[in-house]
């Protein structure tokens, strides 16, 4: 519908971004983290304290994060479902870690890794963001349970699964109407295109949608 969210808000020191958060901030009711890994958790705090934003997370996260004064938190976890109005989030398995700095004594743990199926109540096609994640048997009954038609999929490699990874959960576990790669290309360790996942989609590739940062785009 009408409803606006972020997911894992890094606009303030990504290296391919440089307009802030006000902008893509405007008019959010929800911010969605799948992890508390410090370029995931992003700008979460000012954002949610200047828009009243709620923030849906893992317990620990959330937990965190109430604890640095962001006043609205919504705790989940894996396998549950939270109804946030306009569309439900349900929080699905993701292989990672979780920690942050932002504590400021070493490294935190933030409890365990998600992704989200967000699922809009308007008859909308649900929209999977997969989170950091490696690739992973149990994607079957993510599909089998919520369908998603719209996947969000990590392909950088090296922190989440790779081309050769990506493309064979798309193409063995779902069936995607669209695809949107990400977590590449902001750091030099991590692949730096879609090219390679792209290739490895085969036929696939076109349902591939590259994003131009800070363009808007319909699915």
């Amino acid at each position: 519908g009408n409803t606006a969210l972020l997911i894992d808000p890094f606009l303030t020191g990504n290296p391919t971004w440089d307009g802030g958060w006000t902008e893509p901030a405007e008019g959010i009711s929800h911010i969605l983290l799948t992890h508390g890994h410090d370029d995931h958790i992003g700008d979460t705090i000012d954002i949610a304290k200047a828009t009243g934003a709620e923030v849906v997370a893992p317990f620990e996260l959330c937990q965190f994060l109430a604890g640095q004064g962001v006043e609205k938190v919504n705790p989940g976890n894996h396998g549950g479902t939270i109804d946030c109005g306009p569309f439900t989030v349900t929080f699905a398995n993701a292989l990672h870690s979780s920690a942050t700095s932002m504590a400021g004594n070493g490294l935190t743990y933030m409890g365990n890794p998600v992704g989200y199926v967000v699922t809009p109540k308007d008859g909308g096609p649900a929209v999977y963001h997969m989170g950091d994640t490696g690739i992973f048997g149990d994607m079957a009954l993510i599909n089998e349970l919520y369908a998603p038609k719209v996947g969000i999929v990590p392909i950088g490699d090296r922190f989440t699964m790779g081309a050769r990874e990506a493309a064979l959960a798309c193409s063995r576990f779902f069936d995607f109407s669209t695809i949107v790669p990400c977590h590449y290309g902001t750091f030099p360790i991590i692949d730096q295109t879609p090219d390679a996942f792209l290739k490895a989609l085969g036929d696939l590739a076109d349902k591939v949608k590259v994003e131009q940062r800070g363009v808007p785009f319909t699915v």
